[in-house]
């Protein structure tokens, strides 16, 4: 039995549905959903640096030019908006993990379209961002980490699980001011001496679910860059758009 007959036959037998409209489907979306939320509808002129929309043909965004950010590249699947952000709050605060995979299915896809467009763009390795051990511990995983497993599969790029390090607990940057967002996760990472070899002229991909207001991969991103970092490059399933 190939495998094309088996996965029918197991969907004959256990129906799925779309994790957004709820539309008989074969994967986790469905192919109209995949077309609405990751096809034309997120092909908009990002700035490359913080991949905030700008008008097209910029170069980059006017706050990266007033102020660059520590990060040189960020790469994001989609924008952080009704219905996709059910998706990384299922993940997220649901434990539904098999999402982490389809997250990292549809990010592997512009990143490596970002790749085919500008030689070097593909990172040495990937790291997540590392959550404190007190929310890891309340969580009972770490939702950045489940997304860059299956992310370096499909790239083809070693993950580095513990490159960085939070050296602090901090509040979850959702809950704190934009304006002391900042302040909130300064000094909060650490390169770990056993990773330094691996950091140094290394181009580093950092994972997570949502980048907001870039705070905390734009401290993330300082760390490996002051421990000799050559490029470091953000990839995002969700961006929430500038208000």
């Amino acid at each position: 039995m190939n495998g094309k007959l088996i996965r029918r036959v197991f969907h004959l037998l256990l129906p799925t549905s779309c994790a957004l409209c709820g539309a008989g489907s074969d994967d986790t979306l469905c192919a109209t959903c995949v077309h609405q939320f990751f096809g034309t509808a997120a092909a908009v002129p990002r700035c490359p640096c913080c991949a905030n929309p700008v008008a097209a043909g910029a170069t980059l965004c006017g706050h990266c030019i007033a102020a660059r950010p520590a990060f040189d590249r960020t790469v994001v699947a989609c924008d952080y908006a009704l219905p996709v952000d059910q998706l990384v709050l299922q993940l997220k605060f649901g434990h539904r993990l098999a999402l982490a995979a389809l997250m990292a299915r549809r990010l592997a896809v512009v990143t490596a379209a970002a790749a085919a467009e500008s030689p070097g763009a593909l990172p040495d390795l990937l790291c997540p961002v590392p959550l404190g051990p007190r929310r890891l511990a309340q969580r009972g995983y770490n939702q950045a980490l489940e997304i860059a497993r299956p992310l370096a599969r499909c790239l083809g790029v070693a993950l580095q699980a513990r490159l960085v390090a939070r050296t602090r607990e901090t509040a979850a940057q959702s809950s704190v001011a934009p304006e002391d967002r900042r302040a909130n996760i300064a000094g909060a990472f650490a390169v770990p001496a056993p990773a330094l070899a691996l950091v140094r002229g290394r181009h580093i991909g950092v994972v997570d679910d949502v980048m907001t207001s870039g705070s905390t991969l734009d401290e993330m991103a300082a760390t490996l860059k002051r421990h000799g970092a050559a490029r470091v490059s953000n990839l995002v399933f969700a961006r929430t758009p500038p208000h």
